[in-house]
């Protein structure tokens, strides 16, 4: 029996007291991912609402668009606290903000989101599935990138949740990066390590040296099957 979520619904959960736990060790600036292809943002979003209200939090909720905020607000029903997309004119941070929620901003908003993390100062900044690190965006130089990288330097992880074809990275604070591999119909804890591995050391961790022929490869299980599920539940 291993640490790793079966559903959505426990992915979920696992995030919010992840979360909860960096919160209470006085982490500010948190990232929070799960990395699940199509994941629809929004209704993760209104699940992390719980946690402002555990805490006695009042937050300010941020979509990457005006768009996406206005829907997000029609679906809540017009809650009594302030949805704005980030590049709105309003997207600031007051002082009755004691949190923000940041939601699936991408490498485009990155100057934006660290100024309103900065405007936070010592408040809880939690950024939900950013796509910050995304490279395949068009048009952004060196200096964006420096950007990008500085800024991205000062966020902590609070959890983050890779599933792969029979593997998956995991990480829960205050706990660190986990790598699991499906072994038979049980997953295996292959290491724990203190930081993000890189997609080389986590492949050596995995398999081998790969250019190996001997050496195991990737395949397709039942992991592979949960992502499906995964994906599924978030449609």
């Amino acid at each position: 029996m291993s640490d790793l979520p079966n559903s959505l619904e426990e992915t979920i959960d696992q995030a919010i007291a992840s979360t909860k736990a960096a919160i209470a060790d006085g982490i500010t600036r948190l990232q929070v991912e799960m990395v699940i292809p199509e994941l629809k943002q929004q209704p993760i979003a209104e699940r992390f609402l719980s946690l402002f209200q555990d805490l006695g939090l009042q937050c300010k909720v941020l979509f990457p668009d005006a768009g996406a905020a206005a829907l997000a607000k029609r679906d809540w029903d017009n809650p009594d606290f302030t949805i704005r997309g980030i590049n709105e004119i309003q997207a600031t941070v007051e002082p009755d903000d004691e949190a923000l929620l940041i939601v699936n901003p991408s490498s485009v908003e990155v100057e934006d989101v660290e100024k309103l993390c900065n405007d936070a100062q010592d408040r809880p900044v939690i950024i939900l599935n950013p796509t910050l690190e995304d490279v395949s965006v068009v048009g952004i130089g060196y200096a964006a990138r420096q950007i990008r990288e500085r800024f991205l330097s000062t966020l902590t992880s609070a959890y983050y949740y890779r599933p792969m074809p029979d593997a998956a990275v995991l990480r829960r604070h205050p706990q660190g990066w986990q790598i699991w591999q499906e072994v038979g119909d049980q997953y295996e804890l292959k290491g724990e390590l203190p930081e993000r591995p890189s997609s080389e050391a986590l492949e050596t961790m995995l398999y081998g040296d790969t250019k190996d022929k001997d050496a195991p490869k990737p395949k397709k299980s039942l992991l592979g099957e949960m992502q499906k599920f995964l994906k599924a539940l978030s449609q």
